[in-house]
């Protein structure tokens, strides 16, 4: 009865049913109570799945466990029940051997008894507000445990103890906790670990070696942790490694140099310390898809064998130390789709054949099939990842894409870098693309008339360049453009009309340019006169020049009693010269004396 319609509540008759085996009466909008008649009625139940819909209230069980004996799949997951999880459980319902209670509103801690459940395969309890330690008893008794899913509750401690037998794991996934210590030795007991996710937690430590000796792996995801030290050499050990995400981590030394497997799809190792060139190991990675190594502090030159990544869509390198020119083997990409080179030192011009496109036709579930295989899918399609998000900047906002999003999202980034030359015109041709930046660097030029191309433009930002010219006024057909920016260029002319979203668009998105004109700025038809001269009356003023006389005789008593008080300052403060000074005075009275005496005499 699956998707058969909004029921609103569980249909009468199936109160008369007392021989079911299997009861599939997911997606239909149930409401009211868990349904515990069901499971003391039909004794025969193996299977009872009420997945995706309205019910509430707690969690009931049996009060005699030889009613739900045969009870082997159970679940209730994506409803709104809450409460704590029973702690009898286990008692109740020996022989699950799949439980799944996820995306519900539970609280308290998983009850010891799940330990009892000695056919349990796969349980997960993940997106509810669960909390405490996961009990010794489960990681104990569980020994044919295959898949554990403990995701996003507020669980916390270490994440397993020394004692340990759940040996048979193939899918671990313990992210957004707060799980804390370092990644327990015990997990290296289980050869066939295919998954591992310990994402958005505390843990710390370095990563352990061990890890490249499970053979199986798919895939690591440990980002969002406090881990340390390098990314160990076994790693090159994984030659099935398909997805390895250690962001936002305080992992150091240099990428190592046989970095690389053959079948790895998915590269997330951004908000590091990593330091060193980038490896050319990675261009052996024929099916790369994803490679994020934004935010370390990598140096040297983007290798021009990138274009043996013939997979590659997303490659996002900002806020690194590289340098050198942007390689024009880029070009040959087919599938890029994202592009971040900003906060480098890059310089030298924009390619000019660079091209995007959009990965509209992805299938997921395709693409999960191509990743892990046939029958790993079937047992595990809902727990695995095909990708991590991928960060891009837009509208100066840091986004994280993700699944079907992201296939749709387009845009290149090379702000903030020392490129020069022409913005080339080729550019326009990119009519899919979302968004564009340009900003912070040193290009000249003016705005290709080609960007009136640009369809679906949603951030266009070339700002802080040295572009000249008009704007296009072509430009106010991007309807779906909504950030703009060409300040602080040396742009003339007139404004692009402000008409649909240039309507928007205040003077801060002008601002910078003295020569453009029109709204928001100051109108074009604004013109300063020149300074006229005014006449005065010509009574008072003088006949051989433009002096004012006035000034003249203040600026002359003024000087002459700056030197008098120069001249009494230095006496002051000079004995030597202050007693010359007096000398050369009485020299002075004495020769008119005698001068004046001498003239007397002689009349």
């Amino acid at each position: 009865m699956s998707g058969c319609g909004d029921c609103g509540a569980i249909p009468n008759f199936l109160y008369s049913q007392h021989d079911l085996e299997y009861l599939d009466l997911s997606h239909l909008n149930l409401t009211g109570e868990f349904p515990i008649w069901l499971l003391e009625n039909n004794t025969r139940l193996k299977t009872l799945s009420l997945v995706n819909n309205s019910l509430s209230g707690p969690i009931k069980l049996p009060a005699h466990s030889h009613m739900s004996m045969s009870l082997k799949d159970l679940d209730i997951s994506k409803n709104f029940l809450d409460g704590h999880i029973p702690m009898e459980i286990g008692a109740s319902l020996p022989s699950l051997e799949g439980l799944y209670i996820s995306e519900n509103s539970l609280t308290g801690s998983i009850p010891p008894s799940i330990g009892d459940m000695k056919s349990l395969l796969s349980l997960d309890l993940s997106h509810n507000n669960l909390s405490g330690e996961i009990p010794k008893k489960l990681t104990m008794g569980c020994s044919s445990l295959i898949s554990l899913i403990l995701s996003n509750n507020n669980l916390q401690g270490q994440i397993f103890s020394e004692k340990f037998s759940l040996f048979q794991l193939v899918v671990l996934q313990l992210n957004g906790n707060h799980f804390s210590g370092s990644i327990p030795k015990s997990l290296s007991n289980c050869p066939h670990l295919a998954s591992i996710d310990f994402s958005n937690n505390n843990l710390s430590g370095r990563i352990p070696s061990w890890m490249g000796n499970i053979s199986y792996m798919r895939e690591i995801i440990m980002s969002n942790n406090g881990l340390e030290g390098p990314i160990p050499i076994d790693f090159c050990q994984l030659q099935f490694l398909l997805i390895l995400d250690l962001s936002n981590n305080n992992i150091s030394g240099r990428l190592p140099s046989c970095f690389g497997p053959g079948y790895i799809i998915h590269v997330h190792l951004s908000k590091n310390r990593l330091e060193g060139s980038l490896t050319t190991q990675f261009c052996k990675s024929s099916s790369l898809v994803t490679l994020d190594l934004s935010d370390n502090q990598l140096s040297g030159n983007i290798p021009d064998c990138i274009n043996m990544l013939g997979e590659l869509s997303y490659l996002i390198l900002k806020n690194n130390n590289l340098e050198g020119k942007i390689p024009f083997q880029l070009c040959t990409l087919q599938k890029l789709s994202l592009i971040d080179l900003s906060q480098n030192h890059l310089s030298g011009h924009i390619p000019s054949c660079l091209n995007l496109t959009t990965n509209e036709l992805y299938n997921e579930d395709n693409q999960v099939l191509l990743i892990y295989g046939l029958l790993f899918t079937l047992l595990f399609k809902d727990t695995l990842s095909v990708g991590e998000p991928v960060p891009f900047t837009t509208k100066y906002m840091a986004y994280s894409y993700k699944g079907r999003l992201l296939t749709y999202m387009s845009g290149i980034d090379l702000s903030c870098n020392k490129l020069t030359g022409e913005i080339p015109y080729e550019i326009g041709h990119l009519s899919k693309i979302h968004v564009l930046n340009l900003s912070h660097n040193f290009l000249v030029g003016g705005i290709p008339s080609t960007f009136s191309n640009l369809e679906q433009i949603e951030s266009l930002d070339l700002s802080y360049n040295n572009l000249s010219g008009e704007i296009p006024p072509e430009l106010v057909d991007l309807y779906f453009l909504s950030t703009f920016s060409v300040a602080y260029n040396n742009l003339s002319g007139k404004t692009p009309a402000r008409i649909r979203q240039f309507a928007t668009f205040n003077g801060s998105c002008y601002q910078g340019n003295p020569l453009l004109c029109g709204e928001p700025l100051k109108s074009c038809s604004t013109t300063s006169p020149p300074p006229m001269i005014q006449e005065g009356p010509t009574k008072g003023r003088e006949d051989d020049g433009f002096i004012d006389m006035g000034v003249f005789y203040v600026s002359l008593i003024v000087s002459y009693i700056m030197v008098l008080m120069t001249i009494a300052a230095v006496l002051y403060i000079n004995p030597y010269w202050r007693r010359a000074w007096f000398y050369y005075i009485e020299m002075c009275f004495t020769s008119s004396y005698y001068f004046i005496v001498d003239h007397l005499s002689k009349a």
